[in-house]
């Protein structure tokens, strides 16, 4: 675990939200105030939080980001989400598309391999739970990053045709509908309380960068829930940053950040 952030919803007035949870893996030694926190209409999804780990692998120093989802309903249960893409839009944001690493096993010549070059978005290809997953970026609606995960990236991903690989590749295609989706929604998968996920949590992704990596990364994502099968489907905007707002304003003060690696 890391630092957790609360990350704002749609694009309603903001609220400052007052705390942060800070987890003994990373410190950082200044107040998190002012985080963004918007509201939607949504009947139960509360925002994303963004969990911040650094590690290193094979010489690199890397911080990997987990996205969640945040519900306040038992049953509240996660289909699929869509319209990923940079903040506005990827035309003015395109280097946000890049810069992730992967260490799954997707280049059967090369499996297992960390790099920016050669990877996928599918957490059926993430590989060992130990030396793979820790270090890869991945998507999915809740569930563990295993062979037997039933998120399913959707045509977005192809472009029309244009993308012919999907989302079988390292970095983002900059098509500003990117979704994926629980193709079997009867395994209950993307519900709260679901193993893995936490009691009001869905897992929905993976982000490896450089510690180096200092973009103002922003982006949008909707989501669309339910309250368990056969109930109405209820779609949301919200918004995250990797890192979190807070951390980006610590780099630029000298001596206000410190980490302590595994």
């Amino acid at each position: 675990m890391g630092v957790r952030f609360p990350i704002g919803l749609g694009d309603l007035p903001k609220v400052g939200n007052p705390f942060g949870k800070i987890n003994m893996n990373q410190m950082k030694t200044a107040a998190l105030a002012g985080l963004a926190v918007t509201c939607t209409s949504s009947a139960a999804f509360i925002g994303y939080t963004v969990v911040e780990t650094d590690v290193t692998h094979s010489g690199y120093a890397l911080t990997r980001f987990e996205l969640f989802a945040n519900f306040n309903a038992a049953t509240d249960t996660v289909l699929n989400v869509y319209n990923f893409s940079a903040y506005g839009g990827w035309a003015g944001h395109a280097n946000l598309g890049s810069g992730f690493w992967h260490k799954d096993d997707s280049n059967s010549s090369a499996a297992g391999v960390l790099s920016q070059t050669s990877g996928s978005w599918a957490p059926q290809l993430t590989g060992n739970a130990t030396t793979n997953r820790p270090f890869d970026s991945f998507l999915l609606i809740g569930g563990h990053a295993v062979a037997s995960n039933s998120t399913t990236a959707d045509p977005s991903w192809v472009g029309g045709g244009a993308n012919p690989n999907g989302w079988n590749q390292a970095q983002l295609p900059l098509y500003n509908d990117l979704g994926w989706f629980n193709a079997f929604p009867p395994n209950m998968q993307g519900a709260v309380g679901s193993d893995p996920n936490s009691a009001t949590t869905v897992k929905l992704g993976q982000f490896m960068l450089s510690q180096s990596d200092h973009a103002d990364r922003k982006y949008t994502l909707r989501i669309a829930i339910n309250n368990g099968l056969g109930t109405a489907v209820v779609a949301s905007d919200g918004t995250f940053h990797l890192p979190a707002p807070g951390a980006i304003a610590l780099l630029g003060l000298a001596g206000l950040k410190t980490r302590r690696r595994r």
